[in-house]
């Protein structure tokens, strides 16, 4: 898009933003479907961290944040305080596609990239990889969790070979056991299981895709980890990354075990008990592939409504800019990723959140409001910003995050990702249900939700944080309408080109979801109450290490 096309764009609602609005003002659904028209449109190809779809991003939430009335929330640049924060990356880009064999059975047998397998571009700063005849073995589940007296690797030397594991946590299959059942724990994720593959000392590990256990289909893993890879710049990043870090599909993965000589489905139920022992197969794993890699910069937004009487400290609302940018082609030849649902629709929460809260008066806290990069690469911008925040997190009163909200109209219900307890949780419960709205349980808790967006870099450092969620019991067609949309979207627009804005999606039911964001976080805002983490939360144990400063 160029410069005056842009400019065309932003004018209409930089005029209706910075238009006078009385106090108590409300979220406009209109405004939310403008924005999530503009940042997920094919000009902003798809919003990948470091691209041009950035920069328009970037400049697109910094004229809106200025016409909604927020001041800059940024890093302080020369003594001055900017809209961005500095997010540097490392960059991994496959060059080409990886040749990738499999010999098992007296025959080799060929893994097409994508198809069969979906490669990651290795992290680990090297040009080229190439694993030959590296021996594989099954790992069940891939965990080690001293705590639940849990250890799939049983001290076995790995050094050189090629794990297989599974997604999920053990209790998955039965929904009884050491990891709470069927909702995932930080175990059962994927970001897990390669980083112990590391430690382990493994060459490589395929994660086997399931839908079920994975709770997303095939075509999202292959759109997710094909394309360019970021991490954030890390001293060793070999500790974190083994040189081969790759999916591959459940049949495929169930075909080359059976070829080996064992059974996949007894091999499933045999890691389910502690007394697994890793199992090597006879067959081995080759690939070939080469690796662009640089360090590129990538920007955190950030704006600010400074507080009158506690201006020190701090009620966060965030949400991820950034979607999967241009990648492998649909079946209609679609190659942009325009991420409408996830998370433009979060995106143009805070742009009006901001333009409410701007429109009231002041409040005694400051309100900041944050869009953080590269959540699709690993929640790279919220880590950063959590490990270097702008504002102390001991003084951060709480999170709330915004991801992938659905224009399905309003709702009688809502959730949170997860099944976290905390006092923030109950707060906005009551908030709720002065309008009439109940708290429904995260339908799926063996997604793993609570992992999955960026309040969890601020949470695991003890920061009261939820991501809030839609509800599915729907004013219009019940909670079988709710869920069809659930489901349509998971299947078919999840982390696929088909996720585009359409005219005919109903922002109200946004609205009053953000309506009771602004009302919950303004409340805070004007409080001296601080949020706490429930009783046994692993999360409680940090923030009390901080109470001094917020006495």
């Amino acid at each position: 898009m160029n410069k005056l096309l842009l400019a065309a764009c932003l004018l209409p609602l930089a005029a209706c933003a910075s238009a006078a609005v009385a106090p108590a003002a409300s979220v406009d659904p209109a405004r939310l479907s403008q924005h999530v028209q503009v940042l997920g449109s094919d000009a902003f190809e798809g919003r990948g961290p470091a691209t041009r779809g950035e920069t328009l991003t970037v400049d697109y939430l910094v004229q809106q944040f200025q016409a909604a009335g927020a001041e800059p929330g940024g890093a302080v640049v020369n003594g001055v305080r900017s809209w961005t924060q500095d997010v540097p990356l490392g960059r991994f880009d496959l060059k080409g596609l990886p040749i990738t064999t499999v010999k098992v059975g007296g025959q080799t047998v060929a893994l097409r990239q994508g198809d069969d397998v979906a490669i990651r571009a290795a992290q680990t700063n090297v040009d080229v990889v190439s694993l030959k005849d590296a021996p594989l073995v099954f790992l069940g589940y891939g965990v080690k969790a001293p705590e639940r007296n849990w250890d799939d690797f049983k001290g076995q030397d790995l050094r050189g070979k090629v794990g297989i594991v599974l997604i999920n946590d053990p209790d998955f299959e039965t929904g009884d056991g050491p990891f709470g059942g069927r909702a995932m724990t930080w175990y059962g994720r994927w970001v897990y299981k390669y980083e112990e593959a590391a430690k382990q000392g493994l060459a490589g590990l395929l994660i086997v895709h399931e839908t079920a256990p994975a709770s997303y289909g095939w075509a999202t893993v292959k759109n997710s980890n094909t394309n360019v890879q970021f991490d954030i710049v890390r001293a060793d990043p070999t500790a974190f990354h083994a040189p081969v870090e790759a999916w591959i599909q459940g049949d495929v993965a169930a075909d080359l075990i059976r070829r080996a000589g064992q059974d996949y489905e007894a091999l499933k139920v045999a890691a389910r008990s502690r007394d697994f022992q890793p199992v090597h197969l006879n067959a081995t794993f080759s690939t070939d592939f080469a690796v662009d890699h640089s360090v590129i910069v990538s920007k955190n937004v950030a704006a600010k409504l400074t507080g009158t009487t506690r201006p020190d400290e701090y009620v966060i609302h965030t949400a991820h800019h950034d979607h999967i940018g241009v990648g492998l082609p649909d079946a209609e030849g679609d190659t942009i990723y325009n991420g409408a649902v996830d998370n433009a629709t979060g995106t143009a929460a805070l742009i009006e959140l901001a333009r409410v809260y701007a429109a009231e008066p002041r409040t005694r806290r400051s309100v900041v409001f944050l869009a953080v990069a590269a959540e699709e690469k690993g929640l790279l911008g919220s880590e950063y910003y959590a490990a270097n925040p702008l504002y102390p997190l001991e003084k951060t009163v709480g999170v709330l995050n915004t991801d992938a909200l659905a224009p399905v109209g309003p709702a009688r219900d809502f959730t949170i990702s997860g099944q976290a307890e905390l006092g923030l949780k109950d707060e906005l419960i009551a908030t709720a249900a002065r309008h009439g709205r109940t708290f429904s349980p995260d339908p799926r808790p063996e997604a793993g939700s609570f992992f999955r967006s960026d309040h969890f870099p601020f949470a695991k450092r003890g920061v009261p944080a939820i991501s809030f969620g839609g509800g599915r019991d729907l004013v219009s067609g019940g909670l079988a309408a709710g869920k069809a949309w659930a489901d349509l979207y998971t299947s078919t627009m999840y982390h696929q080109p088909a996720d585009e804005w359409s005219p005919s999606w109903d922002f109200t039911g946004m609205a009053a979801d953000l309506n009771l964001l602004h009302e919950l976080g303004r409340d805070l805002a004007n409080s001296a109450r601080w949020p706490e983490w429930g009783e046994g939360s692993e999360f409680k144990e940090t923030r009390d290490a901080s109470a001094a400063a917020r006495r």
